[in-house]
């Protein structure tokens, strides 16, 4: 018989154990707890959608659409695509689910999301996302509110020595549509010295040619007019309102005028917070405000402001978590005392101790891995403490070992 070959993980994807695990669940916790501070509720939305939530609300032109989705036809002919991002099904769901009676909406989530492109360092094509919204605000407190959020994400987490806020505005529509006009005809002026990509976007989505990477674009992006020259009253009074709210809030920024998003229905502010510590791809948190998406899915004008970070890349940023050690170690020694010591193990877990039982090899065995374990007390129970109804429990700190009656036992082991 040929041996059986075990399939390789897809491309892209990855398993998770140990520390590597434990790093991504305290980016997760931390989040989570973060988030309560400043009541934001917790949401759940569907891994995949209606490919046409994601077509609408990214545009039919961008790579994610065009390049990098998840798309495929079910049983019955609809197309559907696994969600490359968490905000346009968030605005489908408040539209569908009649969440307009709650607005201003404090929203979070986390969870995989999923894109096919080239795997790299901290970037999969199965990854993972923070993400946190305030849906139906069209005041700039709820931009303050979300990157104060973040900022104290980032604090919590032990990065955000290593991390720059970078802090842009897009202006309302009259500004936007002044500053876009300018760029296009300053972008043909010099098309033939533009890279063949950003020739393209000259006529899909002509502000991503501020942020091309390709060295022959440089020179013409950065000679492009500023922002600032279109800025209508209105806007500056909105970025100067989030800029001193920063300021008051004692969170840091750097004003970084070619930071821009490419699709129409985003406004006003746009911002990265920023690193050198994972190479060429340094964003580890991003977002802005997006006041005409949900228009764009259907919906009557909503504002909206939100932000995304990946929990990967998060990750390996911060510190190894602590390891978890154990509050008790249980040691049965006999078939009788096995028994019992499941119904102790249960007592002590209830009790809100983390323990566990150790089962396997001979006395010094158990003994060595309850200590490599960091057990603060163990528990020992053979066929003579059963017979007195008592238990050796010995305190790892001291060496200290004493008999305890088994129906205190719970309380002699929960000295913290």
């Amino acid at each position: 018989m040929s041996k059986i070959e075990t399939p390789r993980p897809i491309r892209g994807t990855q398993d998770m154990y140990g520390e590597q695990a434990d790093r991504f669940h305290h980016v997760v916790q931390t989040f989570d707890r973060v988030r309560r501070l400043y009541g934001f509720h917790r949401i759940e939305v569907p891994v995949f959608e209606s490919t046409a939530v994601f077509s609408r609300s990214l545009g039919e032109t961008t790579d994610v659409v065009s390049k990098e989705m998840y798309s495929f036809e079910d049983r019955g002919g609809e197309s559907l695509t696994l969600r490359p991002e968490f905000t346009a099904g968030i605005a489908r769901a408040y539209l569908t689910e009649g969440w307009q009676q709650f607005a201003p909406m404090k929203i979070a989530t986390h969870g995989p999301l999923f894109r096919y492109e080239r795997p790299q360092k901290g970037r999969f094509r199965q990854f993972h996302q923070l993400d946190a919204e305030v849906i139906g605000a069209p005041e700039p407190a709820a931009d303050i509110e979300l990157l104060c959020f973040a900022d104290q994400l980032l604090r919590e987490l032990g990065v955000a020595d290593g991390v720059t806020l970078q802090l842009n505005t897009l202006g309302d529509t009259e500004t936007r549509d002044a500053w876009r006009t300018a760029l296009v005809a300053h972008f043909t002026q010099h098309k033939g010295d533009l890279s063949a990509e950003s020739q393209d976007r000259l006529i899909k989505n002509p502000l991503r040619i501020l942020d091309s990477k390709e060295a022959q674009d440089r020179p013409i992006a950065d000679s492009a007019p500023d922002i600032d020259a279109f800025m209508s009253l209105e806007a500056g009074k909105f970025f100067e309102t989030v800029t001193k709210g920063l300021d008051a809030a004692g969170v840091q920024w750097t004003r970084m005028a070619r930071l821009v998003r490419g699709l129409d229905y985003y406004r006003h502010t746009a911002f990265e917070f920023v690193t050198d510590r994972l190479g060429a791809q340094g964003t580890v948190l991003g977002g802005g405000r997006y006041d005409g998406l949900i228009e764009a899915l259907g919906g009557s004008h909503t504002p909206a402001v939100g932000w995304a970070a990946g929990i990967e890349r998060l990750a390996m940023l911060i510190d190894a978590p602590a390891v978890a050690t154990l509050d008790v170690a249980i040691v049965p020694m006999g078939e009788a005392a096995e028994r019992a010591a499941f119904g102790l193990l249960a007592d002590v877990r209830r009790a809100g101790l983390r323990s566990e039982m150790g089962w396997r090899g001979n006395m010094k065995k158990r003994m060595q891995r309850a200590a490599a374990a960091g057990a603060r007390f163990v528990v020992i129970l053979g066929d003579e403490e059963l017979a007195q109804g008592v238990a050796m429990v010995k305190d790892m700190a001291t060496g200290e070992q004493h008999a305890v009656a088994m129906d205190v036992l719970v309380d002699a082991v929960s000295i913290r």
